[in-house]
């Protein structure tokens, strides 16, 4: 993921330059830089507007004592939307209003999870939240679950023995010699 990253670093802004200029010649310069601040403008109250919903879902959620996952994750792409819109940038800005718009944020609620499944899935060893093995297009079966048991019994730190009945023997207490 690090690599991931820094390449969007190298890469978004070169792009996101490109585009402006691409903008700027085709309706000018002042109206490139009017509908920039324009954007940005309308992002600054839309990120205000949703943030202090997503922040009374989120609320209202743990007042209830129920888990607020939705309301997390709205909360979350609307923190991100907000970063990506106060960017200056065509590129950023529709990314952004993809992740704070009500009406779209549902899809980017689902890519959210769908992403987070395939990293927990990737750490894990299998999909917790399908239950589908990973590379595989099945549920697990009974030998799914034996080869997790005896993974999982293979890295626990347990010594094998048998138990022989008999007399109990105290170490701290004089034993008799007789």
């Amino acid at each position: 993921m690090p690599w991931f990253v820094a390449i969007a670093l190298l890469v978004v802004p070169v792009a996101e330059i490109y585009v402006i200029i691409q903008v700027g010649q085709a309706i000018g310069g002042w109206p490139t830089v009017a509908l920039l601040l324009f954007e940005s403008a309308l992002g600054a109250w839309l990120i205000k507007r949703e943030g202090r919903r997503a922040w009374k879902a989120l609320q209202q959620a743990t007042e209830t004592a129920r888990m607020p996952t939705r309301e997390l994750a709205d909360a979350a792409l609307v923190l991100v939307g907000g970063t990506l819109l106060l960017t200056p940038g065509f590129i950023t800005d529709i990314f952004g209003f993809f992740f704070v718009l009500p009406f779209t944020r549902p899809l980017a609620r689902k890519a959210l999870a769908a992403f987070l499944s395939r990293r927990i899935a990737a750490q894990l060893g299998g999909n917790p939240i399908t239950g589908f093995m990973p590379g595989t297009f099945r549920p697990p079966t009974a030998e799914d679950a034996d080869r997790a048991h005896r993974q999982r019994e293979a890295r626990d730190d347990v010594v094998q023995g048998e138990v022989i009945q008999g007399e109990v023997v105290d170490p701290e207490r004089p034993q008799d010699t007789k």
